[in-house]
Formats: C-alpha cells, structure tokens, sequence
C-alpha cells in the first residue's frame, strides 16, 4: 500500500490531504444533520402542544432546552409575534436562510472534491507520463517494453487515487444534499403550521 502511494508521484501528497479532510467533513455533516439535531423531539413536542393549548412560554422553554435550527426559527416567530403576520414570515425567512447555510456547511468543500480529485489524478498521470517518455527520448533505442510499460502502470496509480476519491464524496454530497432539502421542507412546514396557529383569528393586517 505504501509503494502504491509512493509511485504515484509528488501529486499523492496534496491528494491523501483532500482525501482525509473530505472524509472529515463528510463524517462531521453525518453527525450535524441527524434528524433529532435538526429536528428534537422534544420541540416537536412542544410545538404540538402549543397548537393545542397557545402556550408560548412553554414553547419557548422547550426551545431554550434543546438549541437546534427549528428552536432558533421558532423563537424568532415568537420573537416578532406582536407585529404583523407579513413582518414575521420575513423574519423567519431571513433567520431560515442562516440555518440553511449552517446545514450546508463543508459541503461545498465535498462538492469542490468531486470535481478536483479526478483533476488532480490526471494531472500526476500527465506528470508521470511526460517524465516516463522524456526518459525514453534520451535514450532512444534502448527501450524495453516490460520497463515502458511498468512506469505506464504507475502512472495510472494516482488517476486511480483521483476516481476513489472522487466517487465517494460524489455519493456523499448528493446524499447530505438531498438531506438538507429534506431537512429545509420539513422546517418550512412546521414553520408554517406554527405562523398559521400563532395569527389565527387576528385582525392585524398581514
């Protein structure tokens, strides 16, 4: 294994460095977008017992506890509940779009890696090739085939790193992607049941 990535070239440093931080990133957004992190539970809870009975502060306690996107979004509902039902939605939007990012975060570094290891992997195989055949050019002639065709494989040592990084962390950003888009409805929804329950029989102007 250490001859693999001794072969492949000057290219095999900066690629096991992207390698290492994109599987950090990837494990760090595993861990961040775990629904109950998202999501709790208990302010879930909360939230359905504010539908029943109109209970603000006890809602707000519940979000106190358990600090997650949807608390901070909740509290910030009940923080513009005095003003109109137009002015509020804007305040949640604005604080939504700050929760969005922070879901999001690392993932344009996964999504860079898709795009740059393969990148990486061709420009080392170009470097080994350009080296291997320049080799050759001095001394014409005297090739063997078994040699020409033993660097061509270790030339194609740090492709191959580029493609396995490449494909994992492609599977990885779709998937945490598609979560955060799953993650994003879902507290558009429970945002908007609660502003429904919150203006419900007012007479301010929205």
């Amino acid at each position: 294994m250490i001859d693999f990535f001794v072969k492949g070239g000057f290219m095999m440093i900066p690629m096991l460095f992207v390698s290492v931080a994109t599987v950090a990133f990837m494990i760090e957004r595993g861990l961040a977008l775990r629904r109950e992190k998202i999501l709790p539970p208990s302010v879930l809870e909360g939230l359905s017992d504010y539908q029943k009975t109109g209970n603000k502060e006890k809602l707000r306690r519940s979000c106190d506890m358990v600090p997650s996107p949807l608390s901070r979004l909740l509290i910030c509902s009940l923080d513009h509940s005095s003003q109109t039902r137009k002015e509020n939605q804007d305040a949640v939007e604005t604080q939504a779009r700050k929760e969005v990012i922070l879901l999001e975060k690392w993932l344009i570094f996964i999504e860079i890696t898709v795009g740059i290891a393969p990148l990486m992997g061709l420009l080392g195989t170009l470097h080994g090739m350009i080296t291997l055949f320049g080799g050759l050019g001095a001394n014409f002639g005297a090739a063997d085939p078994a040699l020409i065709a033993a660097g061509i494989s270790v030339t194609l040592n740090v492709t191959f790193m580029g493609l396995a990084i490449a494909i994992p962390s492609l599977i990885g950003w779709s998937f945490y992607s598609k979560k955060v888009e799953i993650m994003t409805a879902e507290l558009e929804t429970s945002l908007g049941e609660f502003i429904q329950v919150l203006y419900q029989g007012r007479k301010k102007a929205e």
